[in-house]
């Protein structure tokens, strides 16, 4: 495959894994609080041991080699994973998913300013996408004023994230991702709750660090260091598509026709995008 082709690819999984956050979410007892720290240790956990098997005896200067651009990510991502959680428990997922449309859009904007051309078709297909979402969700709704700051701050965080990342595609911004889930671990701390987990909670929080966040953040670290931001960002749109389906195909719980007619639309979007033509290849900034 091209460059191209694997950095949609790799998107593409990391888009896979984040949709069975709803799923997995469906079986869970705790409170807000103790999803996100438990997700964040187990995701902790995984980012850490990937981290090592890839560097192979390197680990500490790919810590070191992120520099101040992989802090900021640290950062960011810290705000994004965590603000996507609160934000379900403060508005209707309806909100959180038109904003999380947004990024594609917000991500090419912000990725022109580091140099990253953005083809009228890639323009076209984040339209159409926005197009497809709203008809799922129904556009968004009358939210609070604390569930569309959380939905704002989500989606700013994730396009910046992958603007930087792209921009710094000379270096693996894996360590990073480790560090984003200790910082959201010493912020929900305090507000964590152990005595009602069981055995249950933990498997599905593992499983929530390990595969949903951990391995979506692998992908995304490897695939967005290849392809545009804001294409990046458009292909992740496939995680509100996907999420429905599992929750249908597992749980029968049957979407809406306008769940299925949007994510088609959005479907076609991602599609659009992916049959573009390789651009020519240019050095790393």
């Amino acid at each position: 495959m091209s460059e191209e082709q694997r950095g949609r690819t790799y998107v593409a999984l990391a888009a896979v894994a984040w949709s069975t956050a709803g799923l997995l979410q469906r079986g869970l007892s705790v409170s807000t609080g103790t999803q996100v720290a438990g997700r964040a240790v187990f995701a902790a956990v995984g980012l850490a041991l990937y981290v090592a098997v890839a560097e192979r005896g390197g680990t500490w200067r790919a810590y070191r080699a992120i520099g101040r651009d992989g802090l900021a990510v640290v950062a960011l991502l810290a705000l994004s994973s965590a603000s996507f959680l609160v934000a379900l428990n403060h508005t209707s997922v309806a909100n959180v998913l038109f904003m999380q449309a947004l990024a594609p859009i917000l991500a090419a904007a912000l990725g022109t300013l580091t140099g990253d051309h953005v083809a009228r078709r890639t323009w076209l297909a984040m339209a159409i996408a926005v197009a497809g979402v709203a008809v799922m969700v129904g556009g968004p709704g009358a939210p609070t004023g604390l569930g569309v700051g959380l939905s704002l701050v989500m989606t700013i965080s994730f396009a910046a994230t992958i603007v930087i990342t792209r921009h710094r595609r000379d270096v693996s911004m894996a360590p990073a991702t480790f560090l984003s889930q200790l910082l959201v671990l010493a912020v929900a701390a305090p507000f964590v709750s152990t005595t009602a987990v069981g055995s249950l909670d933990l498997v599905l929080l593992a499983t929530l660090g390990v595969c949903q966040i951990g391995l979506g953040f692998v992908f995304l670290t490897i695939g967005a260091r290849l392809i545009p931001a804001g294409e990046v960002a458009l292909i992740t749109l496939l995680e509100i598509v996907l999420g429905p389906l599992w929750v249908w195909a597992f749980l029968a719980e049957r979407p809406s026709t306008a769940t299925l007619v949007g994510g088609l639309v959005v479907l076609g979007a991602v599609v659009l995008e992916a049959r573009a033509e390789p651009a020519p290849a240019q050095p790393a900034a």
